[in-house]
């Protein structure tokens, strides 16, 4: 039996036909209709979602399989490139990333910068006239690769990075200068070394079969099992694997990475909705772990950019024709766009969404009808602080529309403990990560002293119905998790507080709320059902 082809991403490429999209992924696939209607996407090439559970089953193919497997695609790629995979002179680095049928945001693995060695190092300092990004990203895939593919304890590499900011009186990985990171890549290195018993792999090809290796086996995660029970995925074939020529966002001011949705994913309003960290890759703004910063900023220095983005957004809503959640990076002050998918959101804004969209001609009632299936309109409320009973105690980025009030926890555990009892909780942390899924899952509200809004954990905490409050820089959570302080005062866990999800202020204690509906829209949606089918 032949395996299935591998699909080519590049300009050019003619659109797959719908049935292809649980074989390529929704991120492929879409990744392929993004190139074809000329907008600017890095080329790269997919493994199907048929040899994910097939490399789970049987484990990685031996290397010459492998090589001779991807030869014509990646050719293809350098070819689109003019740049080698493992050439000494003019390096090629691709991104190994997840691509399920339907979207799993965060809970697959990503692995960036494969393909650097310290053969390749020289040639990407060169290539690029910048020895800072060619070290930091050097380090990113030291750390990452030891992770993900190695199953390291992250704690060694927190370590380092924390010491290298200490050493540098640095702020962030991004202000650190060329010696510094240079000294934190080596130093993962010999981390790397120390706690996988082996020397970090020098051979790019290594390096890609078993990223890819660990893109597969990230579906079988503790973390990727419990989203699909939460959210009653079956029959799902696996993840592809994309492997993409890398574009970088972390080479200088000119240069950043971001999230955006095409429609506020909390109130459904039409409203590009933003998260960008300068001279950062994906990773960064992702993963919860980093404070972003706001549209107006990126607005005000790369007005052309922002500009772009909003063509692009009004482009993918027509092509898709439903709110997209889309991922993009700018390298130099020029726009590569990474995925785009249909965007999760709270079920007031899904329904507000589909009412708008049939109101502006973008889709038609029938349309509408089959993105509300399922949703249950007699729970669909707005709970909302009526007053305030003393002032907010502290104040961070709202990430889900609401109000909650409840015990603080500061762990999973927690939170599931609390659920169980029927008592409402507050998981408190300094970052919202999707390792916590159950967590997230399990409590009424959430608070984070870091992230930023589009975080993949915030996405999936909004999809789930949860007050989520981002980015509180007022919050530290004590590294034995039964106390933090918010403001300088202290709370131990099962103190009570109230989160606003409108205006991302916080209060002590339990304060009114009250409920509202959404009357238009669901006389709207009754009026079309009473129609019939058009």
């Amino acid at each position: 039996m032949q395996p299935d082809p591998i699909q080519i991403i590049e300009a050019g490429v003619l659109p797959p036909p719908a049935g292809a999209l649980s074989l390529l992924g929704g991120k492929a696939f879409n990744l392929v209709v993004l190139a074809a209607m000329g907008l600017p996407v890095p080329p790269g090439f997919v493994l199907p979602t048929s040899l994910c559970a097939q490399w789970i089953a049987d484990g990685p193919p031996p290397m010459d399989e492998f090589r001779a497997r991807v030869a014509g695609p990646l050719s293809r790629l350098e070819q689109a490139t003019g740049l080698a995979f493992g050439d000494a002179r003019r390096p090629l680095l691709v991104s190994v990333r997840s691509g399920p049928p339907i979207s799993m945001p965060g809970m697959l693995d990503t692995i960036l910068n494969v393909g650097l060695t310290r053969t390749t190092l020289p040639g990407m300092m060169a290539l690029t006239g910048d020895p800072r990004l060619v070290w930091d990203c050097y380090a990113r895939l030291v750390s990452s690769y030891g992770q993900v593919v190695h199953g390291l304890d992250p704690a060694p590499f927190a370590d380092a990075s924390a010491n290298a900011l200490l050493a540098g009186q640095a702020g962030g990985l991004s202000d650190l200068d060329t010696l510094s990171l240079r000294g934190l890549a080596l130093r993962y290195l010999d981390i790397f070394e120390d706690m996988s018993g082996r020397a970090f792999p020098d051979t790019p090809m290594e390096q890609l079969l078993l990223s890819v290796d660990a893109v597969f086996r990230s579906w079988e995660s503790e973390r990727a099992k419990t989203y699909r029970r939460i959210r009653s995925l079956t029959d799902l074939p696996g993840t592809a694997v994309t492997v993409q020529r890398m574009v970088y966002g972390n080479s200088g001011p000119k240069s950043g990475s971001g999230v955006g949705f095409t429609r506020d994913p909390a109130t459904g309003e039409k409203r590009l909705y933003l998260d960008f960290s300068f001279n950062a890759q994906g990773d960064d703004v992702v993963s919860g772990r980093r404070r972003v910063t706001p549209a107006i900023t990126l607005s005000r220095i790369m007005p052309q950019v922002a500009q772009g983005l909003e063509h692009v957004a009004r482009q993918m809503e027509d092509r898709f024709h439903d709110m997209q959640d889309f991922e993009f990076t700018v390298e130099d002050g020029r726009l590569f766009l990474l995925q785009t998918r249909s965007g999760k959101r709270s079920a007031w804004a899904r329904l507000k969404i589909a009412v708008d969209m049939v109101r502006e001609g973008l889709i038609g009632v029938e349309e509408a009808l089959r993105q509300l299936e399922g949703l249950d309109y007699t729970a669909i409320t707005r709970r909302c602080v009526v007053g305030a009973h003393g002032d907010a105690i502290a104040k961070g980025t709202p990430a889900g529309i609401g109000a909650a009030t409840g015990a603080i926890v500061m762990s999973a555990d927690g939170a599931r403990q609390f659920a169980r009892q029927g008592r409402p909780a507050i998981l408190v942390s300094n970052d919202l990560l999707t390792e916590d899924i159950e967590g997230i899952a399990s409590a009424e509200g959430l608070l984070a002293a870091h992230g930023g809004r589009t975080s993949h954990a915030a996405v999936v905490a909004r999809e789930l119905g949860k007050v989520a409050i981002v980015g509180c820089a007022d919050l530290v959570v004590a590294p034995d998790r039964k106390s933090c302080v918010i403001a300088g005062r202290r709370f131990d866990s099962g103190a009570e507080i109230t989160l606003d999800g409108e205006s991302g202020c916080i209060y002590e204690g339990r304060i009114t709320i009250d409920e509202v509906r959404p009357y238009d829209e669901l006389a709207t949606v009754e009026s079309w059902m009473r129609a019939g089918p058009t």
